[in-house]
């Protein structure tokens, strides 16, 4: 499977409001604190590579503060090197685990270490069958998803451009593209301070 995600910074409020306008679907808000692992074996930094083990709750409707009754789940994700050029395409692998606490056990005991800690508050919407997230990310700015998972390479370029007109429809420039990871971005953030 292939991601095809296209990043850019935006302001979340203008963005929800073309979201409701366009006719989206609001689907969820979630917290997530993902923590990224380097490899005893390789440099994840210099392969393009990570291995996260991402924790979520879900928000209140009002994307607040975290819902009292909300259970926390946890994913494990590998995500391969960059593909192309014009977005942040890569093969990634995610599945759920019972219990993230021991995964992050397991994966100390074969020698992966924690990286870095990326926090962020995320509302998800469905638009034009694209899954678009607003994402308040810690230590960073405002940031919009757009992205569709594809079986095959050879989808991966229309996928794209339908992305990029689905952006313009909402008022984004797919041209502003960030196609560091938000642990990229933090990590030069904390070293340029």
């Amino acid at each position: 499977m292939y991601e095809v995600e296209i990043k850019v910074p935006a302001g979340l409020d203008a963005t929800r409001e073309r979201l409701r306008e366009a006719g989206a679907e609001r689907v969820d808000s979630r917290l997530q604190r993902d923590t990224y692992y380097d490899a005893p074996h390789r440099e994840f930094a210099e392969t393009d590579e990570a291995l996260r083990i991402r924790r979520e709750t879900p928000l209140a409707e009002d994307g607040g503060s975290a819902a009292e009754d909300g259970e926390s789940t946890a994913t494990v994700t590998y995500k391969g090197p960059l593909l192309e050029e014009a977005s942040k395409t890569r093969a990634e692998h995610e599945t759920g685990v019972d219990d993230g606490e021991a995964l992050a056990a397991a994966l100390s005991g074969l020698g992966f270490e924690p990286a870095a800690t990326v926090e962020k508050r995320r509302e998800f919407w469905s638009y034009d069958g694209f899954t678009v997230t607003l994402d308040a990310v810690t230590g960073l700015d405002e940031y919009v998803e757009i992205e569709r998972a594809v079986e095959t390479e050879g989808e991966v370029d229309a996928a794209r451009e339908a992305a990029v007109e689905a952006l313009g429809r909402l008022g984004l420039d797919a041209d502003d593209q960030v196609r560091t990871s938000y642990l990229g971005l933090l990590l030069a953030a904390e070293g340029g301070s």
